[in-house]
């Protein structure tokens, strides 16, 4: 016996329809903690322990937001942007519950979820949820990649999220449809994600030695950098999913990742808008398209092989 998230819908006529169960706990679930009051992770010990689970249906008490503090620039189409923490102040203050994976001077690799951190604010109605919410993430420092918070400070903001009537018209797909993302791209400083430092362990696995490798920061926490000592950060691309210009014949990667699939070959002809690579990072799959018509040359991208942010990978130049 455990734990399980059970999603509906609600629809605009009042419906409630049943959606989904999930048999564990989801990323979402300190909004189930803090309208409720309990701390579901030690109920699922407690639980797995043996223990009679020992309560009713709690009593549901004020309004909770959760936001996703995830590495992507939500100014380019929420692209994962792996980086360092060059600087990482979370917020406080009455109603801010932060659960960070991370700390100052410690690198998001490209490899994970973008997931960075989580702010849940809590109040005693929406509104005053919402009026936290904006403070709480004016407070937040975050330096050294682009995250979606300019994203939700703009939803934040929305007359159609925000409607004081309670009668607010966002809906499941409000963000596809209806929402106008003007949302500036990021042209901070990109930490330098190669630059944290490492500790190597020994650990014995089924008798046999193995290394391992950890960040500094995670392994001695009283060893993490501080914002004056944290890597120093180095100058990357922020180029979308095309070339840095359509009058270069070179063809960059548009961010940190690993290529997944090629989809030409040196020599082949292709039109502005083919195919030619898919990326991948942060579990986000980017295909990154031709921009221009022309000749592939100088084809370096092989899959499987891993690629930083404006790298080059081919060039399409005019056929002789």
């Amino acid at each position: 016996m455990g734990a399980g998230t059970c999603e509906f819908l609600d629809a605009q006529d009042g419906l409630i329809s049943f959606l989904e169960v999930n048999t564990r706990l989801q990323v979402e679930h300190p909004v189930s903690e803090e309208v409720a009051g309990i701390d579901l992770v030690r109920e699922m010990f407690r639980i797995a322990n043996g223990e009679e689970l020992g309560f009713g249906d709690p009593e549901i008490r004020g309004h909770s937001f959760e936001f996703r503090i995830n590495a992507e620039d939500a100014g380019r189409n929420f692209m994962p942007a792996p980086g360092t923490l060059v600087k990482w102040t979370p917020p406080t203050g009455p109603g801010v519950r932060v659960d960070s994976g991370y700390l100052e001077g410690m690198s998001v690799p490209g490899n994970f979820d973008s997931l960075v951190a989580k702010i849940i604010v809590t109040g005693a109605t929406r509104l005053q949820a919402i009026q936290r919410s904006k403070r709480a993430l004016a407070e937040t420092i975050l330096d050294g990649m682009p995250t979606v918070i300019p994203f939700h400070q703009v939803v934040l903001n929305d007359p159609a999220f925000v409607a004081a009537d309670g009668h607010f018209g966002v809906f499941t797909n409000w963000i596809e449809t209806e929402f106008a993302n003007t949302i500036e791209p990021f042209t901070g400083t990109l930490g330098n994600a190669d630059a944290e430092e490492k500790h190597v362990y020994v650990v014995e696995v089924n008798g046999k030695r193995v290394e391992v490798k950890v960040p500094a920061a995670l392994g001695a926490p009283s060893a993490v950098k501080t914002s004056g000592t944290a890597p120093k950060p180095t100058k990357r691309s922020r180029s979308g999913a095309t070339a840095k210009a359509p009058s270069s014949n070179e063809l960059q990667s548009p961010m940190q990742g690993t290529i997944v699939k090629v989809a030409v070959a040196e020599g082949d002809v292709v039109a502005e808008g083919d195919l030619i690579v898919v990326l991948e990072a942060m579990k986000m799959e980017q295909p990154l398209n031709a921009h221009r018509s022309g000749v592939v040359k100088n084809l370096t991208a092989t899959a499987g092989s891993t690629c930083s942010s404006g790298e080059t990978l081919c060039e399409i130049v005019d056929p002789e």
